[in-house]
């Protein structure tokens, strides 16, 4: 492995336009005892600066005057010759970070920078680049001994058998740099693989809004329980926010500077499920053709979220009852315990305690997970909150969809407020983004009328039945129309507006079943 003195010293080139960026990462790298950091405001000149130079690592921002990022990442694939020369892009906008791990790039930075990450990503890739430098030195090293004892093989045999003996510790110390290089380089694959499908996925919403005192108390708890390694069990309806305080207790907690892995037990394939949360050997099962590291293992040091936990196989849920307990696990199709350090944080919105008595979930699992229980408070008892969010998401979607609402009616806001929101917050989320698309003017039109919001000649429970009613009716109708296909672009989750999970979540509910 390099060395701490070897990774300092390495060479390292900062490319932005903006003199900002470039002095706070300048300062960054020096504090931490980085001893050769360049940097340069022009382009154009990179190139040249590594021909002259050899950068082992170039910190590169996409987005600059003449000469973007990815022109110079063609740049340098044209004179760059041992083919692993770390490239961090430096990127505020999440498409570009696909677009720039397809064109070379080795790893990504974004924008606010995370001073902890940044450090972290930088050492991370120095490290696997100094390995292949290494590497090569051994090759040339190799190279260059045999050529040398050619001559001398021919005419000794003490000298032959010299040489073979050499030749085998050399072979032996390159297997194990190969080896060092194969483990960070299948560790960077699989965070990279992770990273791009965190990029592409879509939140439930950005932050926590509201000051109702029922929400206060869950932030209270919060505050509570984040500083400590305790397992923090979610409880509540589908949409209430559950995966945002998950990312509110990690980022507030002692591991904020490790990975914050996200698992959704509902989209686990029953046959793939324990691959997928505990990694596979290559040849574990047919079709499995590489080695694959799973989520606990890439958890490891930080926090994993179980999102759904009672949608996970019984037959799983002993061996993440293991994982709890003692920390440890074998990857599927291997013999080797793996110890790991992960915190846990588990999400559901079915009644656990229900689900052990009709033998769906196991008890001693269920009172591991229930060791801080928050419950999230569903939209419909916290609506002294809904202009909050109200407002919240139509300065989100104006920025999005570039639209200038400024105004929302105090009627408008008492119908949304009078609504029961079967689907929370992200049902609300919804019906603000349609709204923000199709208002005309200044001024917030909402058009989701469709009788489900109540009407004051209606009493309080007939209105209810009526929803319930309406909205399974519609749900069914909806799946009929699609030949119950429920994800895809063209599945009922879409044309009614929700996530797949919701409308599962919402099919079991009504009994929705197809016939």
């Amino acid at each position: 492995m390099s060395t701490d003195f070897d990774i300092i010293n390495a060479n390292i080139l900062i490319v932005d336009d903006q003199e900002p960026n470039v002095t706070l990462l300048e300062q960054l790298l020096l504090e931490a005892g980085y001893t050769s950091v360049t940097s340069t405001m022009n382009p154009e000149e990179v190139c040249a600066l590594h021909l002259k130079n050899n950068y082992d690592l170039i910190l590169l921002d996409l987005q600059m005057p003449r000469m973007d990022g990815f022109q110079v990442m063609e740049a340098l694939k044209t004179i760059e010759t041992d083919h692993y020369l770390p490239v961090l892009v430096i990127t505020a906008q999440p498409g570009h970070k696909l677009r720039a791990l397809q064109a070379g790039a080795r790893d990504f930075v974004s924008k606010p920078f995370d001073l902890v990450e940044v450090k972290m990503r930088i050492h991370n890739n120095l490290e696997v680049r100094l390995l292949y430098k290494k590497l090569n030195n051994y090759s040339k090293v190799l190279e260059k001994t045999v050529q040398e004892r050619t001559g001398d093989l021919r005419t000794a045999n003490m000298q032959l058998t010299q040489e073979i003996e050499e030749r085998t510790k050399a072979e032996k110390s390159l297997q194990g740099t190969y080896a060092e290089i194969k483990v960070l380089k299948d560790r960077l694959q699989a965070e990279n693989v992770y990273l791009q499908q965190e990029v592409a996925r879509q939140f439930n919403f950005g932050e926590i809004i509201g000051q109702s005192d029922i929400l206060s108390r869950v932030f209270s708890q919060v505050e509570q329980v984040a500083p400590m390694n305790a397992t923090v069990l979610l409880l509540g309806e589908t949409g209430t926010g559950k995966g945002v305080v998950a990312r509110a207790i990690h980022s507030s907690s002692t591991r904020k500077g490790r990975a914050f892995i996200t698992v959704d037990c509902t989209t686990l394939p029953a046959t793939l499920a324990e691959s997928e949360l505990f990694g596979r050997e290559r040849g574990a099962f047919t079709g499995s053709d590489s080695r694959q590291i799973g989520r606990f293992e890439l958890a490891d040091g930080g926090t994993i979220f179980l999102d759904e936990i009672g949608e996970m196989p019984l037959e799983l849920q002993s061996k993440l009852l293991r994982v709890i307990q003692d920390g440890e696990f074998e990857r599927l199709g291997s013999p080797r315990t793996i110890k790991i350090d992960v915190r846990i944080i588990a999400a559901t919105n079915r009644n656990l305690q229900e689900e052990v008595k009709n033998g769906m979930f196991r008890e001693d699992l269920f009172y591991r997970l229930n060791v801080f229980p928050i419950m999230m408070p569903p939209l419909r008892q916290r609506k002294e909150d809904v202009p909050l969010l109200v407002n919240h998401f139509v300065t989100k979607f104006n920025t999005k969809i570039g639209k200038k609402i400024e105004t929302v009616s105090k009627d408008t806001l008492n119908a949304l407020q009078e609504y029961h929101w079967p689907g929370n917050v992200r049902e609300l989320e919804s019906v603000i983004e349609r709204a923000v698309i199709v208002s005309q003017g200044a001024s917030l039109q909402v058009l989701d009328r469709f009788d489900t919001f109540r009407k004051p000649e209606e009493p309080a429970g007939g209105e209810v039945k009526a929803l319930v009613e309406l909205e399974h009716d519609h749900i069914l109708r909806v799946l009929q129309k699609t030949g119950w296909r429920i994800e895809g672009n063209n599945g009922a989750a879409v044309l009614l507006g929700l996530n797949a999970s919701t409308l599962r979540a919402r099919m079991r509910k009504y009994g929705i079943v197809r016939h």
